[in-house]
């Protein structure tokens, strides 16, 4: 297993880590494919269109109206205020993809990019990456 590290420098944001996703595979010879991981209860990963940035920043408004941090949330122990919809956005995207491996590499179609997706930031995150045989 190899760690990424991720810092975010807003509450909702989210970061193409294909490169580092990449990196961190190495050379997966033999692999069928990668898992990528995040262990937070308030992050997660996604598959997307990665050429044009403004894909990633339209998810990130269009989830912040899906799940309205204005709603009456129950869990507010966060003392900067309720992180409760940071939670439920998280279980929208989820914790993990798996990626086949074409000759090591991420089968990625055409357009697409993996990102880290932040909803309870800005923070330091860790991503784990896995190549499985």
């Amino acid at each position: 297993m190899q760690e990424i590290s991720v810092k975010t420098d807003r509450r909702t944001q989210l970061i193409d880590i294909t490169q580092q996703v990449k990196d961190a595979l190495g050379a997966a010879n033999g692999a069928a494919a990668a898992l990528v991981y995040v262990p937070h209860t308030t992050a997660g990963v996604t598959i997307n269109e990665g050429a044009d940035p403004l894909v990633a920043e339209d998810l990130a408004n269009a989830l912040e109206k899906v799940v309205d941090d204005s709603w009456e949330w129950k869990h507010v122990e966060d003392p900067d205020g309720p992180n409760a919809p940071s939670h439920v956005r998280s279980s929208l995207i989820n914790p993990q993809i798996l990626v086949p491996l074409r000759d090591g590499e991420l089968a990625l179609g055409t357009w697409q990019g993996i990102f880290f997706c932040e909803f309870d930031g800005p923070r330091e995150r860790k991503v784990y990456v896995t190549a499985l045989s």
